[in-house]
C-alpha cells in the first residue's frame, strides 16, 4: 500500500477510535488501560455486523466468529508477502498465548471473494494455523465487512492480463472480543511475542472484571 493511502487509512483509525474513546471512558471506567499500546479504547466505531461464508461453506455471522479473544486480519491467499507474514505473525501469537492457556481464535477475511473460494481459504488457513478460520463470499457480504473495520483496499490489474492482478489493501489486526468490541489494533511493527503479551493483558483484564 502506498504511504499517503496508508497515513490517511491510520488517520480514519484514528478519528474513529478517538470518538469511541470519549464514549467510553465517559460511560465506565477503563478496566484496559494498562494494556493499550496504542490509541485503542473499547466501543471505538470499528467492527459491526457481518454474514459471511465459512471455509465449510456455511453462512456465518460476527456472534458465530467472534465468541471470545479473536485476531481479525483482512487479506487474500493470493498475497505474495505481507499477508503470508502478517497472519504467521498472528499464528505465532496465538500459540505463544495458548501456552499460557490463553485461547484466542486467529481470523482471516478475503477481500478477494472472485478467487477466494471457500476451498481457498480452507487450503491458506490449514497451512498457517490449524484454528485459523477463514472468511470469504460475496463481493457485497467482503465489502460490508471490510467497510465495518473501515479496511481499506483497491484492485491492481495487469493491463496486460487481465486474469492476474493483485490487491492493495491496509495491514491491520484486529483484537475483538464479544462483549467489548474492539480491543485494539495491531500494525505490522509488533512481533508475535509482543502480540502475545499485548493480548495476554487484556485477557487478565477481563477475567479478572
Amino acid at each position: 500500500m502506498n504511504r499517503i493511502m496508508l497515513f490517511a487509512t491510520a488517520a480514519v483509525i484514528s478519528v474513529g477510535i478517538g470518538g469511541g474513546a470519549y464514549y467510553y471512558t465517559t460511560a465506565a471506567p477503563d478496566i484496559f488501560e494498562q494494556c493499550r499500546t496504542n490509541s485503542t479504547a473499547p466501543g471505538a466505531t470499528i467492527g459491526g455486523p457481518f454474514e459471511l461464508v465459512s471455509e465449510t461453506g456455511e453462512t456465518v455471522t460476527e456472534t458465530d466468529v467472534i465468541e471470545g479473544l479473536t485476531l481479525v486480519y483482512f487479506g487474500y491467499t493470493f498475497c505474495p508477502d505481507v499477508c503470508p507474514f502478517d497472519t504467521a505473525r498472528n499464528a505465532e501469537a496465538v500459540e505463544i498465548l495458548e501456552q499460557q492457556g490463553i485461547m484466542v481464535k486467529p481470523v482471516m477475511i478475503t477481500i478477494d471473494p472472485t478467487r477466494d473460494t471457500p476451498e481457498a481459504m480452507a487450503d491458506f488457513t490449514s497451512y498457517i494455523h490449524p484454528r485459523m478460520e477463514g472468511l470469504s463470499g460475496t463481493e457485497a457480504q467482503t465489502n460490508a465487512a471490510a467497510k465495518a473495520y473501515q479496511v481499506y483496499f483497491a484492485k491492481e490489474a495487469d493491463p496486460e492480463d487481465p486474469e492476474f492482478y493483485l490487491m492493495e489493501h491496509s495491514t491491520f489486526t484486529y483484537l475483538m472480543h464479544p462483549d467489548y468490541g474492539l480491543l485494539q489494533f495491531f500494525g505490522r511493527a509488533p512481533r508475535g511475542n509482543e502480540m502475545a503479551k499485548t493480548v495476554a493483558c487484556y485477557a487478565d483484564a477481563i477475567e479478572n472484571n
